[in-house]
């Protein structure tokens, strides 16, 4: 079996965290060129990777890579990402997949064409811990589920003026974060029914919408969720958690320290008090170590030819859910989320907008 030749397109903050996974998947990957407009950056890139290309201009690569990582602002993906599938190169996108559903749906359908392969980096889809998570929510474990609840609680301040723009970033904290919460929702809980969104930017005034944002929603079935998200943090008890409540118990996620918990009480009627039995149920390597699983499965998708989990397609639901709930923040309605689950039609243009 052969190697996927890489070149990563932005050498920025995001390009960073891939460093290490880079290094340990030098058996299916090897990255042939860094590409920065400030060159500097691909240079150093390329030097810590013992790369031996760096570029500003990314279309010096295209005789060059299999495969683009691109990690670049959001208003770019589209144009970039376009330009690298009708080359027919492979494409790991960081996320958002792009800042409108009319633009989502032409990198989709350019991959298709070009019979390569397009892949979103919801980096949480591949933490061994949600995928732990998935299996116990299927199998019914510890009984039906009826609330998750997901925290994610940093402080987050670029010096980058598009991270602060609505417009480059495509919204605020709620998309180009939030984003890989409700993607996961979607993954665990179903058929999304409603939900509501509310965002503030009041102790993030740096962001033009918000830098906070709490969001509800409810699935098929009866059961409901919650995803809190802020990125002006000064100080976190959950820093990145989730809790998912089952008739038997409770699941306790809590990413950072790599551990899952199982929580129950065997006096019902002490509410007062926490459960007292906590039960570590799973352990992994902490979030830090994430690329690796995202990266890995973009490489085994381009060599064993097969349809990435995060691809454009799913990617899309995710972010019309999202683009439905910003509509119906601003006419202060529940946003109808029906017919938006990843099993959905997706290849129908307006189906992000509010139903009339």
């Amino acid at each position: 079996m052969g190697k996927v030749k890489l070149a990563l397109v932005g050498c920025g903050f995001i390009s960073d965290v891939h460093e290490k996974a880079f290094r340990e998947l030098q058996d299916k990957i090897e990255v042939v060129a860094c590409c920065d407009i400030v060159i500097e950056r691909a240079r150093k890139m390329a030097e810590f990777l013992d790369c031996p290309l760096a570029v500003e201009d990314y279309r010096e690569l295209m005789d060059v890579a299999d495969a683009f990582l691109l990690a670049l602002p959001h208003d770019l993906h589209y144009e970039i990402g376009m330009d690298c599938l009708n080359h027919k190169k492979h494409v790991l996108m960081e996320k958002p997949l792009a800042l409108s559903e009319d633009e989502c749906l032409g990198l989709i359908r350019a991959a298709e064409e070009n019979h390569v392969k397009l892949m979103v980096a919801y980096i949480m889809r591949y933490h061994p811990m949600i995928a732990k998570l998935k299996e116990i929510i299927d199998r019914k474990e510890y009984g039906e589920l009826f609330q998750m609840s997901i925290w994610t609680e940093q402080y987050t301040y670029y010096e980058d003026e598009w991270t602060t723009s609505a417009a480059r970033l495509g919204g605020g904290q709620f998309f180009s974060h939030g984003c890989h919460y409700v993607d996961l929702l979607l993954w665990y809980l179903g058929k999304p029914i409603k939900g509501a969104h509310m965002g503030t930017n009041l102790c993030t005034p740096w962001m033009e919408m918000e830098g906070t944002s709490n969001a509800i929603f409810e699935f098929e079935g009866g059961r409901l969720a919650y995803h809190f998200g802020t990125w002006g943090a000064k100080g976190t008890r959950h820093s990145y958690a989730i809790n998912t409540f089952f008739e038997d118990g409770m699941v306790e996620c809590c990413l950072n320290e790599g551990k899952m918990y199982l929580h129950k009480s065997s006096n019902l009627t002490k509410y007062f008090e926490k459960s007292d039995q906590e039960i570590l149920i799973f352990e992994c390597e902490p979030t830090s170590h994430l690329p690796k699983y995202e990266i890995e499965h973009f490489a085994d998708c381009i060599l064993e030819d097969k349809e990435p989990l995060t691809s454009g397609a799913a990617t899309l639901q995710g972010h019309r859910v999202i683009w439905r709930m910003y509509e119906a923040e601003k006419k202060n309605v529940i946003a109808d989320l029906r017919g938006l689950a990843l099993d959905d039609p997706w290849d129908r243009t307006g189906a992000g907008k509010l139903p009339v």
